[in-house]
């Protein structure tokens, strides 16, 4: 159905309805937006949860993360980040698909129906003015046929009237003609006007308004399609994000499969095994002998007397279940702690200590390297201005060399004293022998102080500190005698690609860059060095960790 046919007369409705149309898609686009920021706003707080649940760094949350259970959760959170990441995508679609594509079109359909109004009021305007001019020319008509009807009832008055003179009768006759030809005037604008009001109104509303309404119509079918599209498009960009966010979904189901309690039961163990026995049996103290009585090692009420001891002799026994009440950092080789645990902190120092000692032996190298081009171009700087911090470092090395050296001797007492595997398993069934079996704790009985803590004898710290006081070397870099100066050129046995860059700056080295393709003359013997050759003038060693090394067939099989 044609609105041009249709609705011809309602012209004011229309432009409500029409006006209404465009209202509605100001109002849908302020509902995309507002679900637009809701999606921004929920990612924005389901990252904010993720982030706030994170494990701290140097913190007991990160030790906890060992924990399978722990693990899992973590990962949770960083599928939940992935998560709040599509909605970020749906807000972002929202806008740029949507929001802004309805933003635009408003403006065009705005001057559309302004345009196609203007024309309609134009096209009103103008019948209304032709209607106007036709009812003028109807009164003039009238009024003109009155006034001919007065002057001919006048002459006729006036040529019946015997005392009127002939001159005045025809003065009248005259009148009278003049006014009949104003009204035939008059009667024929009109009729010709009438005419012409007929096909422009004709025109009008059979024409220039149904062509004004259809494309009002049109315009108004493509609105509603393009709400439409708009409305699919809302979906569409939800569905969009339903592959993703179902991977984020697996990646927390997979996270939680992946918990396994009896891995979380060995890491405890791992994490607060002392190391200790438990305690053997009490001796019974026979009080009826009273010159006979000796306290017993194992006995509860030797706490008082342990107390009365000098240090440093013997003590009594450690009962596990005594609380440490010392709750500061503890002494520096961990003795507060128990076996099993003061270990791994042992470990944990040395590997510490050993990443310090790599890191200033890279600056030492770096170092070198800058000295040696300020050698060979003294325009670049003065090699001198580099030797204090050379020597600044070396000092460092050694004194990190001294303490890995100290940590490793209490490392070896801690390993020495701890019960080997065989033994543990033997006493297993501690509690079901101990009628028959005297069992042993020297273990224990060497390691208790007066507040429960874990503690060396003195004697073992002495001897371990005797231990750990050799002389240091100069330099922790290997380095190479000339022993391939003056012998013969060696044959290739293959070829190797370097992996990371190295600078070489000891004697017997040399330096390679990364991605560098050398020959190998002289495989890894079990040191940790792989010699190779760049050209007939340049050999050396290089760290076999940095090569990648490819052996001819025949050198293989050697």
């Amino acid at each position: 159905m044609s609105w041009g046919s249709e609705l011809w007369d309602q012209f004011d409705n229309l432009e409500k309805h029409t006006q209404w149309g465009i209202e509605f898609v100001e109002k849908y686009t302020k509902f995309v937006k507002e679900r637009s920021e809701i999606e921004t706003n929920y990612a924005k707080q389901i990252r904010n949860l993720s982030k706030k649940y994170q494990p701290k760094k140097n913190s007991r949350e990160e030790e906890e993360s060992k924990f399978t259970f722990c693990q899992a959760f973590l990962t949770s959170l960083n599928e939940l980040n992935d998560y709040a990441g599509q909605h970020e995508v749906i807000a972002e679609n929202l806008t740029s698909q949507i929001i802004t594509e309805l933003s635009r079109y408003l403006q065009e359909l705005k001057g559309e129906r302004k345009s196609h109004f203007h024309d309609g009021r134009k096209a009103q305007q103008h019948i209304e003015s032709s209607w106007k001019q036709l009812e003028s020319c109807k009164r003039r008509f009238e009024r003109d046929c009155k006034e001919a009807d007065r002057a001919q009832q006048y002459f006729e008055r006036m040529d019946a009237d015997i005392n009127v003179t002939k001159a005045d009768v025809e003065k009248a006759r005259q009148h009278a003609q003049s006014r009949h030809q104003m009204a035939s005037d008059s009667k024929s604008d009109y009729s010709s006007y009438l005419q012409k009001f007929n096909q422009e109104q004709n025109e009008h509303y059979f024409t220039v308004i149904p062509n004004i309404f259809q494309k009002l119509q049109d315009m108004e079918e493509k609105r509603i399609d393009r709400i439409g599209v708009s409305m699919r498009t809302f979906a569409d960009v939800d569905r969009q994000v339903l592959p993703i966010v179902g991977k984020c979904l697996d990646g927390m189901t997979k996270a939680a499969e992946s918990i396994e309690p009896k891995t979380d039961s060995k890491q405890v163990v791992e994490s607060y095994k002392s190391g200790f026995e438990p305690p053997g049996d009490v001796d019974f103290e026979d009080y009826g002998q009273a010159m006979t009585r000796t306290p017993s090692d194992t006995s509860l009420s030797n706490s008082r007397e342990a107390k009365e001891k000098p240090a440093g002799k013997s003590k009594g026994k450690l009962w596990p279940f005594i609380k440490n009440k010392n709750k500061g950092s503890g002494p520096e080789d961990f003795s507060h702690l128990p076996p099993e645990q003061r270990r791994k902190k042992l470990l944990g120092k040395m590997e510490d200590l050993n990443k310090d000692i790599q890191k200033e032996m890279d600056q030492r190298d770096a170092l070198t390297k800058m000295k040696d081009v300020y050698v060979k171009n003294p325009q670049m700087g003065d090699p001198a201005s580099v030797d204090p911090r050379l020597s600044e470092i070396a000092l460092n090395i050694e004194k990190l060399q001294f303490e890995a050296q100290k940590f490793e001797g209490w490392l070896a007492e801690v390993e020495e004293r701890m019960p080997s595997k065989s033994d543990t398993n033997r006493r297993s069934g501690l509690y079901e022998t101990q009628n028959n079996t005297p069992v042993s704790n020297n273990c224990a009985q060497d390691r208790e102080s007066p507040d429960g803590s874990y503690t060396e004898e003195q004697n073992s710290e002495t001897q371990v500190k005797a231990n750990v006081n050799p002389v240091l070397p100069t330099s922790s870099t290997p380095e190479f005698d000339d022993e391939f100066d003056d012998e013969e050129t060696l044959p290739t046995i293959g070829t190797c690609k370097a992996l990371y860059p190295f600078e070489g700056h000891n004697e017997g080295t040399i330096s390679v860059a990364e991605g560098e393709l050398l020959y190998v003359i002289e495989e890894d013997k079990g040191d940790g060095w792989t010699r190779v050759r760049r050209n007939e003038d340049e050999e050396g060693y290089v760290p076999s960790s940095y090569v990648e090394v490819f052996l001819e067939t025949n050198a293989k099989d050697s």
